[in-house]
């Protein structure tokens, strides 16, 4: 299970209109790829299409896609978003990361 903050939902739906995506009914998929200064990083989009291997999640009113490898990564995993001074975007709070880097956009475990 993934999870989406309250603050998260907010972003997500503003900018998933701004794409013409419907948060009602399209996704946001979430995976991790190799790369980073921490050897995983996290990758976010939008999609309208969903495949036979995509795990699918909802919370908080938001579709979640995770494709099966990244899921094991990912599981407990919460989105959020941060608009602070060290910058602004969506952050993951991985329970499974060991070490991330200095910006927090990669991990491993």
């Amino acid at each position: 299970m993934i999870k989406v903050s309250d603050i998260a939902k907010k972003k997500v739906s503003e900018l998933m209109t701004e794409e013409g995506f419907d948060s009602k009914n399209d996704f946001v998929r979430v995976g991790v790829k190799s790369g980073g200064c921490s050897g995983l990083s996290y990758d976010l989009k939008f999609d309208k299409k969903k495949s036979e291997e995509d795990k699918v999640f909802e919370d908080n009113g938001i579709h979640i896609i995770v494709d099966k490898k990244s899921f094991l990564y990912l599981v407990g995993t919460t989105l959020e978003f941060s608009g602070g001074l060290n910058g602004t975007g969506f952050v993951f709070n991985n329970p499974n990361a060991n070490r991330t880097c200095g910006c927090g956009e990669s991990f491993s475990l």
